[in-house]
């Protein structure tokens, strides 16, 4: 049995997992969906990335999980990519969906050059926090009205200095056993860090066809990848 730890990105919670949740449970895996310091029932507890990165070692150390596998989506990749590599002998495979993956001295917006003067202008206008998207910006992911309000309605401001902090590795990314879901509606082709990671014989490239939002617009199809890939 595997025990799944699910960490969604910027702005969500543990709820935005709750239809690929119950994929994997009826398949008989253990199935435990993260809530970040800062985001949905978490507001106003105070965070920063190394927050983040802690409160998934805590989650696995607390509940004592055995054979992890670890999924990240957008942001969350960051966390979740430092996470893995603290997590020892814990861990089985990590799965990074659509996302960033942690650079040793780089942050979020470092990683994002184009989007990096927008979030920043963001979380200065917003007391420290990252406004989340409005439904326009949905537009063109797969998504259909009733998903896009869902996602809209769940999104809580997400703590700035989560993207800001530097990320910080011990040792190379490309040495833990890991799979890269690809959405192509979001863009066909990894970041140059990505596919820089992908010529490790430890890592896969898996590619879905739907947008940067799986877990609501292709939820039964990304439950499938992972179990498929964390057998």
């Amino acid at each position: 049995m595997t025990a799944f730890v699910l960490v969604a990105g910027a702005w969500l919670g543990s709820w935005a997992w709750e239809e690929v949740a119950a994929e994997l449970r009826a398949a008989g895996h253990d199935v435990h969906p993260v809530t970040l310091s800062g985001v949905a029932e978490k507001q106003g507890v105070p965070a920063g990335q190394q927050t983040h990165v802690q409160d998934i070692v805590d989650e696995i150390a607390r509940r004592d999980l055995r054979e992890v596998a670890l999924v990240g989506h957008s942001y969350a990749g960051i966390p979740v990519g430092q996470a893995a590599e603290r997590i020892g002998d814990r861990l089985a495979r990590v799965v990074f969906v659509d996302s960033n993956v942690p650079v040793n001295g780089g942050s979020f917006v470092s990683a994002w050059p184009s989007g990096r003067a927008m979030v920043e202008a963001s979380i200065a206008e917003t007391g420290g926090f990252w406004a989340p998207l409005t439904a326009a910006d949905y537009a063109g992911q797969g998504l259909d009205d009733a998903q896009i309000a869902r996602i809209v309605s769940g999104s809580t401001p997400h703590p700035g200095a989560t993207l800001t902090e530097p990320a910080v590795l011990a040792r190379p990314l490309g040495d833990l056993p890991a799979t890269y879901v690809k959405c192509l509606l979001d863009g066909p082709e990894p970041s140059d860090e990505v596919a820089e990671l992908l010529k490790s014989e430890h890592w896969r490239l898996v590619e879905l066809d739907t947008g940067h939002w799986p877990m609501f617009s292709r939820p039964r199809e990304l439950a499938r990848i992972l179990l498929d890939e964390c057998r």
